[in-house]
């Protein structure tokens, strides 16, 4: 089956070797955050999240073979569909900063969730703003 150029055993963690933590998982490395926030009713990416943006896209362009879905998300105000588009927008604001520093399109599929799956469920400003967000998954996360 598959296609590839099948080195010996691989797959499981491409690059420096041996037993170190992936830097996707390990919490002092900035690739272990995975959540982009935005202002109410804004799918532009503020300041302080570029970097990890540009961290993430690095992550992917030195490894090709990695892949991300960028999950749109919003808090419960406005109708679904409203929040569908905006969460697709957000998504998309994620994945075209990625492409535009050298990640590949193949990598990378963004999705909106809308309103569906609120990380904080009160409804309130503290909730809302746990809530507009893209969140960055790795394949073997989704």
């Amino acid at each position: 089956m598959g296609g590839g150029s099948g080195g010996m055993g691989t797959q499981d963690g491409m690059g420096s070797g041996g037993f170190a933590m992936s830097p996707l998982r390990d919490p002092s490395n900035i690739l272990s955050q995975r959540s982009v926030y935005f202002d109410f009713d804004s799918y532009t990416i503020r300041n302080q999240y570029r970097e990890l943006v540009l961290a993430h896209a690095k992550y992917l362009r030195d490894n090709s073979n990695a892949r991300v879905l960028l999950q749109g998300n919003t808090d419960e105000r406005g109708s679904r569909e409203y929040n569908l588009a905006l969460g697709q927008r957000r998504a998309d604001s994620v994945k075209n900063a990625m492409l535009l520093s050298g990640a590949s399109d193949h990598q990378i599929e963004a999705v909106s969730l809308g309103e569906e799956k609120p990380r904080a469920v009160g409804h309130d400003e503290s909730s809302w703003i746990e809530n507009r967000r893209a969140d960055i998954l790795y394949q073997g996360e989704y």
